[in-house]
């Protein structure tokens, strides 16, 4: 299973060139959407006039579909406003664009949550788009059209406040709802004892499962060390 920390490290440099606003909510994204067991990296953010006009081209005077309607200044991926996303899959190499994909077998589609989660950290998605549904897209636009951003103008100081508010505030219920949510431990498919989940890690009894895989456990309450040994090892 891959760590939150392994996770975040996917989407690293993908992160640079964002509005702070929208890097601080990509980050809140990856936790949340980790915590409800889906993992998500970002495969586009900042991108270059060029890119964008290469894009455009295609399907137009290159191979391939049509996949935007932006010419290059004119997507709010130029200016650091936008992302497009893949979930991850477990080895954390491959990624997927399977929007009815059930990784974590919660009967929600894994694309779903992390819609949901985006949306409530003050994302817009592409896939409520009129013209070129677009799935893996979220924006902040801050009311803004492109044309604007071109000539200069910038969200305002009570935009960039407000969307960090909203963004706490996520924060701040994702701890208060997730804390201490209690779980069944299961191992070999007996249930051994109860544990909880807090923010994504979930804490279980070491010495119940220790031993029902068969292994040995010590605690010296001095130096305050358990110790599990495995059967058969030395």
């Amino acid at each position: 299973m891959l760590t939150l920390d392994q996770v975040k490290l996917k989407s690293h440099k993908r992160l640079i060139g964002l509005h702070p606003v929208l890097k601080a909510a990509m980050e809140a994204l990856i936790e949340r959407s980790y915590a409800r067991g889906v993992n998500i990296v970002i495969t586009q953010g900042l991108r270059t006039i060029e890119e964008q006009n290469a894009l455009y081209a295609q399907g137009r005077t290159k191979p391939g579909p049509i996949v935007t309607n932006a010419k290059g200044g004119t997507s709010y991926h130029n200016f650091g406003l936008a992302i497009d996303f893949a979930l991850l899959l477990p080895d954390g190499k491959q990624v997927s664009w399977d929007l009815k994909r059930d990784g974590d077998g919660d009967k929600v589609a894994d694309w779903s949550e992390v819609v949901q989660e985006a949306k409530a950290l003050g994302f817009e998605w592409g896939g409520d788009f009129v013209s070129i549904k677009d799935a893996p897209h979220f924006q902040m636009t801050f009311g803004l059209r492109t044309s604007q951003l071109r000539a200069g103008k910038e969200p305002t100081a009570a935009q960039v406040k407000a969307a960090y508010a909203k963004i706490d505030k996520c924060k701040g219920e994702a701890d208060e709802v997730k804390k201490d949510v209690p779980v069944s431990v299961i191992v070999n498919g007996k249930k051994v004892a109860d544990g909880v989940a807090d923010n994504g890690v979930t804490y279980t009894p070491a010495r119940a499962v220790a031993e029902a895989l068969g292994a040995t456990v010590d605690y010296d309450a001095k130096s305050k060390t358990m110790t599990i040994t495995s059967k058969g090892a030395k």
